[in-house]
């Protein structure tokens, strides 16, 4: 090509300085490193919880009542909170119950609960257990 077509095509479509794209370049690295850094954070501090939770069993007793055992595991000796639900046939919740787990009972237990329900219910769920620092469910 000649000087003056590179002239003609840079006037008409622009053509970015090459001495700005080490600037992005570098501007891109520290984004993409800050991101992977904050990646990183959220992916240790979410695979630690202090409390986490499951519900081992279940029975309906009677069309008013069911009883369920919940197992709650603590890292360290913190208050928690466990949320369990029985609901109906239809998915509706027809009772529900909150467990308070002190901070200085054993880290590691097997806590009975029964839950009065409206009416029958078919299965019990758990939502999960939190601290006062943690307020998602584990």
């Amino acid at each position: 090509m000649t000087e003056h077509a590179n002239s003609t095509l840079d006037s008409r479509y622009g053509r970015t300085s090459r001495s700005r794209r080490p600037l992005i370049i570098g501007l891109v690295a520290v984004l993409a490193v800050a991101g992977l850094g904050w990646l990183l954070w959220a992916a240790v501090v979410g695979s630690n919880p202090p409390v986490t939770s499951r519900l081992l069993a279940f029975k309906v007793v009677s069309d008013t009542q069911v009883t369920a055992t919940v197992q709650v595991d603590r890292s360290k000796s913190v208050e928690a909170t466990c949320r369990v639900q029985a609901k109906a046939a239809d998915f509706s919740i027809v009772g529900e119950l909150t467990l308070t787990v002190p901070a200085d009972s054993p880290r590691h237990q097997s806590l009975p609960a029964t839950l009065t329900t409206q009416r029958t219910a078919t299965s019990v769920v758990l939502i999960g257990c939190t601290t006062a620092d943690s307020h998602r469910p584990h």
